[in-house]
């Protein structure tokens, strides 16, 4: 996508759509129905069906209660979401993913973190939006969603603006994703895989690249390609992580031709090149080195022959 179509001018007046949603009274039914989903819970394609609001616990290991590990400016994030001031990062305790080689396992599997309410959680977005930062970055948002939507009407009835990334591991119902049309701005998915034998073996699930697929279909849908703003932050869109594996464990060609073939060739794939052992991957064969140069410019290589052309992240030994 050249310059002139996947820039905007800066409209200092320009807010995100779920406040429109806030206006009809949208966003609060939306809020109310994705509640009532944790009483017998369906909200991502785990599928436990326990009653959450009843404090009973499926996969992610969480209740009705929403726990948060830290809230801040976050400057380690894509550059789009980083701008000058920071993306305003919330970190939500556990995940419905079981990645051995997560580098954020004290919060996802470890459960770092406090019990927050949602009128504690829209504060944390309010304070982000005050000290200055681009957007609400919702880390590990996927197992939260109602509670998240709740904070958001919270929040935007109190003077909320900012866009909304839904930054999370691709594990996504698609039932769920849209009763989120219009109220996040811009999703960033990994896509950690493309055999679902690896996602079973090193992520604890039988069926990711089956589920994946339609997700990002669906985000693609909502949002469209990444768009920036003149300041080049952007504002609306989807931005894909892929993580580069050692031994070529993540399936990258084949997650590559996905994006190019059935999303567009104007994604915005950040090719992520830091991938060193964490948590258990240590024990594990496949897993226990870092990637080299070579194996991140190998994936590079088929981007590009993909006719991929936004994003691509560096190699970090």
């Amino acid at each position: 996508m050249n310059e002139q179509v996947d820039r905007i001018g800066l409209n200092p007046n320009r807010v995100p759509s779920y406040l429109s949603l806030l206006e009809t009274g949208e966003l609060e039914r939306g809020a109310a129905l994705l509640w009532s989903k944790l009483e017998d819970c369906t909200i991502c394609p785990r599928e436990c069906e326990v009653n959450r609001d009843a404090g009973k616990i499926g996969v992610c290991r969480t209740t009705a209660q929403v726990k948060v590990s830290s809230y801040g400016p976050h400057f380690g994030e894509e550059p789009e979401l980083v701008g000058s001031r920071g993306s305003g990062t919330i970190f939500f305790t556990n995940c419905n993913l079981w990645c051995l080689f997560c580098q954020n396992y004290t919060i996802s599997h470890l459960k770092e973190g406090e019990i927050v309410s949602i009128p504690r959680l829209a504060g944390a977005m309010l304070y982000l939006q005050s000290i200055g930062c681009h957007n609400i970055n919702l880390v590990t948002p996927t197992h939260v969603v109602p509670q998240i939507v709740q904070a958001v009407a919270f929040a935007a009835r109190n003077g909320l603006r900012l866009p909304l990334v839904y930054n999370c591991g691709g594990y996504e119902s698609v039932e769920t994703l849209k009763l989120l049309e219009g109220i996040i701005d811009i999703y960033m998915p990994d896509i950690k895989y493309s055999s679902d034998e690896y996602a079973r073996k090193f992520s604890g699930v039988k069926d990711y690249w089956e589920k994946v697929r339609p997700a990002v279909k669906e985000m693609h849908g909502q949002v469209g390609d990444l768009i920036v703003d003149d300041r080049g932050v952007a504002v609306q869109g989807l931005l894909i992580r892929h993580l580069v594996l050692p031994n070529r464990i993540a399936g990258s060609e084949e997650v590559l031709r996905f994006i190019a073939k059935d999303i567009s060739v104007n994604s915005y794939v950040n090719i992520m090149g830091q991938y060193h052992p964490c948590f258990k991957a240590f024990d594990l064969a496949k897993l226990n080195r870092g990637i080299t140069r070579k194996e991140h410019e190998e994936v590079l290589h088929l981007a590009r022959s993909y006719g991929l052309h936004r994003g691509f992240g560096h190699y970090q030994s």
